[in-house]
């Protein structure tokens, strides 16, 4: 069971279409506030776009210590840097990452609306287990839509940190942050927040230390 408190998890719209752009939006958010980490996660993109991404993006939250994450890949997130990687259930199996990124990596795992597919990824040696889709989101299609009360059974028995994901944003949060996520992962939440990006890390970021 962790005590700590919740932490903002950021994840980067799925097309960048002016990498120099979103690289400045980026770092007036990561200047606004506490950031845990960033999942950078572009599809569709070929391996030259995510390159380029990473090449670009990551220097600016490794520089403030924030661990940079790239979503499905763990042999391009070994060969460029990545702090980690972020699997979905039909990427490459906890172990087969592991054996690629070395034991520091921080490997998470998709787990939908399961408690079973979480300790399935706990026990392959998972470094935290991600539920969702919480909300409607604009980001990708779901189809599993579990209660917060996951998060809080989940905090209660198991060791390894929970993110929510999908469709959170600063009107919606609290609920996750009261019924025990460890991290909220945010992508449109943040870059698409009415009042800009640092509004939005301000905001977040009241709300995870317990705020409404």
């Amino acid at each position: 069971m962790s005590t700590a408190p919740c932490q903002l998890y950021l994840i980067t719209p799925p097309v960048l279409e002016d990498l120099e752009a979103f690289a400045a939006v980026l770092e007036r958010a990561l200047e606004a506030g506490p950031v845990a980490a960033l999942q950078i996660r572009l599809k569709p993109a070929d391996d030259a776009l995510i390159t380029a991404a990473v090449r670009r993006l990551a220097p600016l939250a490794q520089s403030r210590g924030v661990a940079v994450l790239l979503n499905d890949r763990p042999d391009l997130a070994a060969a460029l840097g990545c702090d980690g990687v972020h699997l979905g259930q039909s990427d490459a199996p906890v172990a087969s990452a592991r054996r690629l990124m070395g034991p520091s990596a921080m490997i998470g795992v998709t787990c939908h609306d399961s408690r079973h597919l979480g300790m399935e990824a706990a026990e392959a040696g998972a470094d935290y287990v991600a539920f969702g889709a919480f909300y409607p989101t604009q980001t990708k299609a779901t189809e599993h839509r579990p209660e917060p009360g996951i998060l809080t059974i989940w905090q209660e028995t198991m060791v390894i940190p929970s993110v929510a994901i999908g469709g959170i944003t600063v009107d919606n949060a609290a609920a996750l942050v009261r019924a025990g996520a460890d991290f909220l992962a945010i992508s449109h939440g943040v870059w698409g927040h009415p009042d800009g990006v640092e509004a939005a890390v301000r905001a977040l970021n009241v709300i995870c230390a317990g705020g409404d």
